[in-house]
């Protein structure tokens, strides 16, 4: 199996890799503000604030064995 190194650079996806990665168990993550999460956010993602983000937090909510997809609003 591969596995990516948490030093591995980012890549931007669309919608639907989202949603591919999502159903295939992929950990949803969104970093708004608290009160942006609450307005919207995608179904079943959990909300770690990039402001309030650790690395304590980090290991605290996320499953290292499972992918991970950080995501913002983004209007273009």
């Amino acid at each position: 199996m591969y596995r990516r190194s948490l030093l591995s650079m980012p890549k931007t996806i669309g919608r639907e890799e989202v949603r591919r990665l999502a159903a295939a168990g992929a950990q949803i993550v969104d970093v708004l503000p608290p009160e942006e999460y609450a307005h919207a956010h995608i179904a079943g993602a959990m909300s770690l604030p990039l402001k309030e983000l650790t690395p304590e937090l980090v290991r605290a909510r996320l499953d290292p064995n499972r992918p991970v997809v950080v995501y913002c609003y983004d209007p273009t």
